[in-house]
């Protein structure tokens, strides 16, 4: 059974692009829960074929145990990373 949380987050992951960087923050908000950037975590933790790379902290850093696989997929989107950090724009 799919949630309304689960199904708007997954709207939202739905619209990024190739190139898109977001944060956890922005995606809950965008998806109608406010402040529930660690539920987006949970979600983007246990729900496979979403675009998990396109999501970082809100100071730019990647996923602490997956860093190089973040930074060469947002690498080849074009996308700075120095530092295991996006450049956020």
């Amino acid at each position: 059974m799919v949630t309304p949380f689960e199904e708007s987050v997954a709207g939202v992951l739905a619209g990024l692009s190739e190139g898109d960087v977001v944060t956890y923050g922005e995606v809950a908000a965008e998806a109608g829960y406010p402040g529930a950037a660690r539920a987006v975590g949970r979600f983007l933790a246990t729900h496979e074929g979403q675009p998990w790379w396109r999501v970082v902290t809100g100071t730019g850093r990647l996923v602490p145990q997956h860093t190089e696989e973040h930074a060469r997929r947002l690498r080849a989107e074009g996308v700075r990373v120095e530092d295991g950090r996006v450049i956020l724009r």
